[in-house]
């Protein structure tokens, strides 16, 4: 543990609730362990006296990011929504936020705001993640994101635990960009049969979006 890490005996006191003078009795009787500076100052790992305050300590220290996601152009209106929503409800909390939003599929993992949040997530950057749905972070995979935040003891606040009222449209969508990449990539962009097929296949989407 670098000393650069550890704390006075006032600070430690001061998130325990307690006084210096019981810190320094529970020293003497063997509760609690501290290493001396070489001035002689007592210093403190509080994540070793208390972890479940230190982690809450540390997350409030870092930031929290307000992710937000649609799927198309057209839906930018949800984007919006979104980001009020997360903003007032950070706002509220008193916390310090940052906005992250992505335009894409929720099965794209390579959409620029993901990396960035996963990338400040593997950093330690990151205390709190906040969304809407648990499908605006991704439609399948992110319960994975969540392992990962819960490893880097990030705090994840879901605010709606239903479904999304926009979820077949936007699997609709999904599925059709899907459609697009896979046809293609086999047929080639200009083929005719390519055409054919994916005009169906559309068609057969769009008309089980239509009828949910």
């Amino acid at each position: 543990m670098s000393m650069g890490s550890l704390i006075g005996i006032y600070e430690a006191a001061r998130a325990l609730g307690i006084t210096p003078a019981t810190l320094r009795r529970w020293e003497r009787i063997g509760r609690i362990s501290c290493v001396r500076t070489k001035g002689g100052h007592r210093r403190y790992d509080l994540g070793s006296l208390c972890p479940e305050l230190f982690r809450k300590q540390d997350a409030n220290n870092r930031k929290t990011i307000a992710y937000v996601r649609v799927s198309s152009h057209d839906q930018k209106d949800g984007l919006e929504r979104q980001k009020q929503v997360l903003e007032l409800y950070c706002a509220t909390q008193g916390w310090s936020y940052e906005v992250v939003s992505d335009l894409g599929s929720g099965m794209n993992y390579q959409k620029k705001g993901l990396k960035k949040l996963l990338g400040a997530i593997l950093d330690g950057n990151i205390g709190r993640l906040v969304i809407t749905h648990k499908d605006r972070l991704l439609r399948f995979g992110a319960e994975l994101v969540f392992a990962i935040c819960e490893a880097k003891q990030v705090e994840v606040v879901i605010l709606n635990q239903g479904e999304d009222t926009t979820f077949e449209e936007d699997l609709a969508k999904d599925v059709l960009e899907i459609i697009t990449v896979f046809s293609a990539r086999l047929y080639g962009s200009r083929s005719r049969k390519n055409k054919k097929l994916l005009d169906s296949m559309k068609a057969a989407v769009e008309s089980v979006g239509a009828s949910c």
